[in-house]
């Protein structure tokens, strides 16, 4: 059976290769990686390479849960798609569209069991909306 996939979406005020690095860069991605204030990602690494491995510590900011986000990358073109398969077996695609000193990143996952497809949907685009944030400040 097909998964049902979702996508998120933002248009960032910033060239793609700012907005390539900004989305990449370990460093970067604990700065926006959250859905929400009451979260944060104090770890992550990123071997941005077709079998490397991204992954992401996601803890509430009370210590009361946290969990590790990861995904090995399938397909990589630079500046245009990034694809992975995340610990569960779900696809996750993003496509980046840079245009001047605009980027649209349009991201697709495949949905999963536990949480509704709305709540999935919001937490995954309040994080591209963390992103969007961060991005537009640097």
């Amino acid at each position: 059976m097909e998964k049902q996939k979702i996508t998120v979406s933002a248009t960032i005020a910033a060239p793609i290769n700012k907005v390539w690095q900004l989305w990449n860069t370990p460093e970067d991605i604990t700065q926006w990686n959250s859905a929400s204030e009451d979260w944060h990602t104090p770890h992550a690494t990123n071997d941005l390479r077709v079998g490397g491995k991204i992954m992401s510590r996601m803890e509430a900011k009370d210590g009361s849960m946290g969990f590790d986000f990861w995904g090995i990358y399938t397909e990589i073109k630079e500046h245009e798609l990034i694809a992975y398969t995340l610990g569960d077996d779900r696809k996750v695609e993003i496509h980046f569209c840079g245009n001047g000193d605009n980027t649209a990143i349009t991201e697709t996952f495949e949905a999963e069991n536990e949480n509704t497809i709305e709540l999935q949907q919001m937490g995954w685009q309040a994080i591209m909306n963390s992103f969007k944030k961060y991005a537009e400040s640097k």
